[in-house]
């Protein structure tokens, strides 16, 4: 689904743009999100698992980079030999329920969710509507640390530790919850869950997050491999198809044209025909992201390029020094 433009911060009240009347038609329905969402929370009874739980979630709908967060944590805490660390997604898009681990080899991205399909290939990933089922199911596998993907408002699993992930550049939106706005949950009620923030970008730091009394650690996306020297068209169904073309763009890539998809988007044979006739027009061949390549079938992926990502920290002695009370919880 696209964002609405209303849910973005910075318009003027004055303006059509702000769309003034329709804030006011969604003010009721955002209060009534609000209220169920808050309830559910106050009255869940989470259950707890032998496994660690590391939750990567957010608070405003849309990507902020949490997938890439969660692959470099999981990469980050396996490298203590004593520990065995999981990726837990819930799925989204897939037509297995789960729980399951995930084997790239035998399952597709349709079968189990674009995201724990991309991050089968790089470590372990497990998938499970059922959150709390697929905790009990990892742990008596023998996962040490799960680290889910998303589920900061998902009260089925009990969570030892929260980081909540926000944009630098679109943070909090215009501050008001689904509909009227972004967020799944006031600001204040979804820090105060939260163990520490994660703010992805160079953008200034929003005050909501720098008065939260809370450890802040600076993270990018970066490429983690080179854009090749040749003319490309490239497309995305990603969160924000926009943030990945400005990114090819900054790497000095000869962008002729983008198409943006909606999130988490299945491309059709006639996707994939008019994406090539496009390609073609241009001279210049296929590029997108590795989420969107894991939603191919091998036949459409021939001849696409893509880019892969990683997650950097800027401060890697403070999240090492987050994660060492997770490792020690995760000994005893």
């Amino acid at each position: 689904m696209k964002e609405p433009y209303f849910w973005s911060a910075g318009l003027d009240p004055n303006s059509r743009e702000s769309a003034p009347v329709t804030r006011a038609l969604l003010t009721p329905l955002a209060w009534l999100y609000a209220a169920i969402t808050a309830q559910k929370i106050k009255s869940a009874k989470p259950t707890k698992v032998t496994a660690t739980v590391i939750c990567v979630g957010n608070i405003s709908a849309g990507g902020v980079g949490k997938s890439p967060v969660v692959a470099a944590l999981r990469n980050r805490l396996s490298q203590n030999r004593n520990c065995r660390v999981a990726s837990l997604s819930r799925g989204f898009g897939g037509s297995l329920k789960g729980p399951l681990k995930v084997d790239p080899l035998s399952h597709s991205a349709a079968e189990v969710g674009d995201e724990p399909f991309m991050l089968a290939q790089s470590g372990e990933s497990w998938i499970g509507a059922d959150r709390a089922a697929a905790g009990w199911a990892m742990s008596q596998a023998g996962v040490d640390i799960i680290i889910m993907d998303d589920g900061h408002q998902n009260t089925g699993l009990a969570k030892d530790f929260t980081f909540v992930v926000v944009d630098s550049v679109t943070a909090f939106g215009n501050g008001y919850v689904i509909p009227k706005g972004p967020l799944r949950e006031p600001v204040a009620s979804g820090l105060a869950r939260a163990n520490a923030i994660i703010v992805m970008g160079d953008a200034e730091t929003p005050e909501a997050i720098t008065n939260a009394n809370l450890p802040i650690l600076r993270a990018a996306i970066v490429p983690s491999a080179s854009v090749p020297t040749k003319p490309f068209v490239a497309f995305a169904g990603i969160g924000r198809p926009a943030k990945f073309f400005d990114t090819l763009t900054s790497l000095g890539a000869d962008i002729r044209d983008s198409i943006p998809f909606a999130d988490h988007h299945f491309y059709s044979n006639r996707d994939l025909s008019y994406l090539r006739d496009l390609a073609t027009d241009h001279n210049a061949s296929l590029i997108t992201t590795e989420k969107d390549l894991a939603r191919l079938s091998l036949a459409q992926r021939s001849g696409i390029t893509s880019l892969p990502i990683k997650a950097q920290f800027e401060d890697t002695g403070l999240l090492d020094n987050l994660l060492s009370s997770v490792l020690k919880a995760a000994a005893e």
